[in-house]
């Protein structure tokens, strides 16, 4: 209701200057809104420090509320309207002096010594490596500086004293933009803009400051202290608020030491209004037709959007060009938003890692085999350019595939690095092939769905999961569950409810919650009268479990134990004596539980089912027999991937990060003291913790004393296997508490350790390491909301063989959030298919690569199991239009085939629309045949779900084939490519 308040506000009012909103989210709607009415705007992002905190931890946040305010004090206009989350307010705000810029241009004169100490006072931490922004690094006459304001850093070369030349450069590989000469740049604070005499000053008041942060310095602390160089943002300005902040104020005020008098915030709130009311729009077309009278108003951040919109009254709309969604009713106006609900990007896994696919690589195409790729080509065809992808095939024979089609082939994928043999082309020879090894897979196929048939047989316990306790559950976790979340637990929720056993994988990132998902699972089976067991591969994963799910489940009455090697003797009775009696709700351990008896189990979990060994996983499949079975893996190993895809077993999947979540910025480095001192410094500089792993018991002890001779002061605390169970569990908890800054370990801590106050990670001999062991122990930093670092240290760059390079290579480029699975691909292709699915089955992942085997083995078991395969339908689009991505407008030819991928494989004209907005971001306003390929990709899209064969043209007459009988012919204007394109498309929405 927010957006009806305050719009009817607005229009009834004297407009404030200043609107509060709770946060972000409101804060865009708000945005919205006003933008619609003509007022320009300014929103400070939602700033949740309190007080005395090391602001090294919120430097993003900060970089970002010196921007926008920079801004604001900027524009200095009439009807300027600032929208500022609540928390943003609560401290006063650094004054306009503080947010000065500099410039340094071509061929100005630089005194060195001046721009250090400048750089110095404004907050820059200076480095060998400039990594992040705030950062400079001053080697001779390069100086590396990345900005705040920047999008990416610069280097500036000087030639004695004189700037030679400005260019940006690559964070990742470091590499500078040669075709890149710029003229000027501006450089913004770190911090703040501070005289170097303001920065004494400030440094000795901090320096007296109470503050228990580990280093008192102005960047840790010195926002708290501007005092005389801050001020209220509020003083003389006319602030209201967008509803009652009363809660808001309370829950805030109790750490807000230093704080405005709570008084400051008893602000006018916007009254609720009837003239204005949110809608949902689902037929736009009937709105207006039923309110003709009414303006119509489209709400939309890019012209992409509203392009591709189908509604019919497009030409009489107003387009207010902004992001947030609003829709509403008034009066005089229909307002509806095409934008998008605010909300975190999800991170889509891709099908091959595209980063990867250079000309000379092996492809699959799903009819004509394996080939070799060799680029993509322009080629004129009925008198228009078009790009084909070129496969070339034994004896140099040629394939061109239209790239909208790019989703039929894959990289060959096979075992560890075998080369493939080329097919030939017109042969039938791959047909054959493909026919021999569709046999194979029936074999397998049919054992896979005659196991899930005798599951299917069985009664499952039918869990009740409509009980009110699950809802104030989900409610006590102190966060929003992300869409995915949410998902997941209604998919188990289905399968424990169905009267079927359940057999479901849950994959997700490591920390994107499935430890979460599954306790809704365990809960749900407990208040139906069922006990749990949760098996862990490890120890260590147990007691993280086990503290995790009493503290959640206890307020419930739900009754939890673990079992595992730091059980006494005596414990261990007790526990199995009450599984046996039913005294006991859930039991989480180690193999250790394995044969234990219980007298009503309904649930088993299984975490990281690929670390048991064989033995065991034969003891878990007893035990899990005839109960419901949750697997849960952050890399999932292809046979469950296999049998996940072929919908067997239940797959769910968790994609999207927890909103607080950043991702783990990792470097590939050579080992260096100055590496490790820097990487734990930094990290004790913002009052965190370090994992240092290093794999080798009979070396850890020399590794402390090296570590202490580069830091003398360094509290470290050694932990592996060879320590006793008390013991180790003893020195966790102290290390949890603080009393150690490093955590000295061997890969123990690789699976599920969750310590928030760990973000950085350093691996020594990362190359000894496997790809998923490299990936999750990747995943036990950056669990809070700190950015983690992962430093992955290699002897001798050099020396290192092709697979382990090409490991380090694939994990430093995905250390975005949700890369878990795209390694799993990265690590079957490395360490070779054989030992994860079976020696049966590699014979012909060698043949025909993993991908088309993956496809086959669904098909075939979706055949053996009658369920009907949803059908791709293939469009052969031969119309005489120039359509291709140009290379004035994506210069890269990697760039450029990654987005042909994309837009092969969409689905939807949304998804269509997503890329157009952001290649329009990337490269600026596509040109026209950029422009006309997303039109043919949208063709296609459209094409598909209509059933669509075959689309062509003679001149400017257009055939639309539905199949050998249906087709219908229509007339475009002329036969320019814009006449043509328009009418395919009115045709192909009717």
């Amino acid at each position: 209701m927010i957006e009806a308040n305050f719009y009817d506000y607005l229009q009834q009012k004297e407009p404030p200057q200043i609107l509060v909103v709770e946060n972000d989210k409101e804060a865009q709607t708000a945005k919205a809104v006003a933008k619609i009415l003509g007022f320009d705007t300014v929103v400070l992002p939602d700033f949740r420090a309190t007080f005395g905190e090391d602001l090294r931890s919120w430097k993003e946040e900060l970089f970002e509320l010196n921007s926008a305010l920079k801004e604001y004090y900027q524009k200095n206009i009439q009807n300027l309207l600032l929208i500022v989350p609540f928390h943003t307010l609560i401290y006063l705000l650094p004054k306009p002096e503080l947010l000065d810029t500099f410039s340094i241009s071509f061929g100005d004169d630089i005194d060195l010594e001046n721009l250090k100490n400048r750089l110095y006072a404004w907050g820059y931490s200076f480095v060998d490596v400039v990594e992040t922004k705030g950062e400079v690094s001053i080697r001779g006459d390069i100086i590396d500086i990345f900005s705040p304001n920047a999008n990416n850093p610069w280097r500036i070369s000087l030639f004695d004293t004189e700037v030679e030349s400005i260019r940006t450069f690559e964070v990742e590989n470091q590499k500078s933009n040669k075709n890149e000469e710029i003229e000027e740049i501006m450089i913004a604070p770190a911090l703040f803009s501070f005289s170097t005499e303001q920065f004494e000053a400030l440094q000795k008041k901090v320096e007296a400051s109470d503050s228990d942060v580990f280093v008192k310095d102005v960047a840790s602390l010195g926002f708290w202290y501007l005092d005389e160089l801050s001020h209220d943002l509020m003083a003389g300005k006319r602030a209201v608020a967008i509803k009652n902040l009363q809660d808001e104020i309370v829950f805030a005020y109790e750490h807000a030491k230093n704080a405005l008098p709570k008084e400051r915030f008893n602000l006018e709130v916007i009254p609720e209004t009837k003239r204005a009311k949110v809608i949902e729009p689902i037929n736009v077309d009937l709105l207006t037709e039923n309110y003709p009278e009414r303006e119509l108003v489209i709400v939309a951040e890019s012209d992409a959007l509203v392009r591709r919109s189908p509604i019919k009254e497009l030409a009489r709309a107003t387009i207010v060009k902004t992001d947030g969604v609003v829709n509403l009713l008034t009066p005089d106006k229909i307002i509806v938003s095409l934008n998008k609900p605010f909300k975190k990007r999800v991170v889509k896994r891709p099908t091959i890692l595209l980063d990867d696919l250079k000309p000379g690589d092996y492809v699959v195409h799903e009819s004509y085999g394996v080939g070799i790729f060799k680029g993509i080509e322009p080629h004129q065809v009925l008198g228009a350019m078009r790009d084909f992808v070129h496969i070339t095939y034994q004896n140099d024979d040629t394939l061109l595939l239209p790239v909208e089609n790019l989703d039929m082939i894959d990289r060959y994928i096979a075992e560890g690095g075998s080369l493939p043999v080329l097919d030939r082309l017109g042969k039938g020879g791959f047909g054959k092939l493909k026919a021999k090894v569709k046999d194979r897979l029936f074999a397998i196929a049919s054992e896979i769905v005659n196991m899930s048939a005798k599951r299917l047989l069985m009664k499952g316990a039918v869990i009740k999961t409509d009980i009110p306790e699950l809802m104030q559950f989900r409610e006590a976790a102190g966060f929003e569950y992300t869409p995915d979340q949410i998902k997941a637990v209604e998919e188990i929720f289905a399968d424990l409810s169905s009267g079927r056993v359940m057999d479901r994988l849950l994959s997700g990132d490591v920390g994107f919650g499935k430890t979460e998902v599954a306790m809704n699972a365990i809960l749900a089976v407990v208040k139906s009268g069922y006990q749990s067991a949760f098996v862990v591969p490890t120890t260590l994963l147990s007691s993280q479990h086990f503290k995790s799910v009493r503290d959640r489940l206890d307020p419930f009455g739900v009754r939890v134990d673990k079992l595992d090697r730091f059980t006494t003797a005596k414990q261990k009775k007790r526990i199995l004596e009450e599984l046996e009696k039913g005294e006991l709700d859930v039991v989480i351990g180690t193999h250790a539980l394995l044969g234990a008896t219980f007298k009503n189990l309904g649930l088993v979990i299984i975490d990281e089912e690929h670390k048991f060994g064989v033995k065991q996983k034969e003891a878990l499949k007893q035990m899990s027999v005839n109960v419901h079975l949750l697997s849960m893996s952050a890399t999932p190993i292809p046979r469950s991937l296999n049998m996940a895809l072929s919908k067997i077993k239940g797959y769910s999947e968790l994609r999207t990060p927890p909103v607080e979540r950043k991702g783990v910025r990792t470097f590939v480095k050579s080992f260096d003291e100055t590496v490790v001192k820097e990487a734990i410094m930094r990290e004790l500089r913002r009052g965190g913790q370090l994992f240092y792993v290093y794999n080798s018991i009979a070396g850890i002890e020399s590794k402390k004393e090296e570590l202490l001779e580069i830091l003398p002061d360094l509290r470290i605390l050694i932990l592996h296997s060879k320590i006793t169970a008390v013991q180790t569990e003893k020195e966790i908890l102290k290390f949890e508490a603080g009393q150690y800054d490093l955590l000295l370990s061997t890969s123990i801590i690789e699976s599920g350790i969750h310590m928030p106050k760990v973000n950085t990670m350093i691996v020594d001999g990362a190359d000894r390491f496997g790809m998923a062991d490299l990936h999750q122990l990747r995943g036990r930093v950056g669990r809070g909301k700190l950015e983690g670092y992962c430093y992955f240290l290699v002897e001798n760059k050099d020396a290192l063989s092709e697979q382990a390079k090409r490991r380090l290579i694939a994990l430093e480029s995905n250390s975005f959030l949700g890369s878990g699975a795209v390694l799993a691909y990265h690590d079957l292709e490395i360490r070779g298919g054989g030992n994860l699915i079976g020696e049966s089955q590699s014979g012909h992942i060698k043949q025909i690569g993993y991908a088309l085997y993956l496809k086959m083995l669904e098909d075939a078991i979706r055949a053996l199991s009658q369920e009907s395969a949803p059908e791709r339908k293939r469009v052969d689009i031969k119309l005489s239009i120039t359509a291709y991505i140009s290379e004035e407008l994506v210069s890269h030819d990697r760039v450029r085939l990654e987005l042909y991928r994309r837009l092969s494989s969409c689905e939807s004209v949304h998804d269509v629309i997503e890329i157009e907005q952001e290649i329009e971001d990337r490269f600026g306003k596509p040109d026209l045949p950029t422009r006309q390929f997303l039109d043919l990709v949208t063709i296609k899209v459209l094409a598909q779900q209509k059933g669509v064969e075959r689309i062509s043209n003679y001149n400017e007459h257009i055939t639309i084939q539905y199949n050998e009988e249906n087709k219908t012919t229509c007339k475009a204007r002329s036969r320019d490519d814009d006449d043509l394109i328009a009418t395919v498309l009115e045709e192909l929405r009717k």
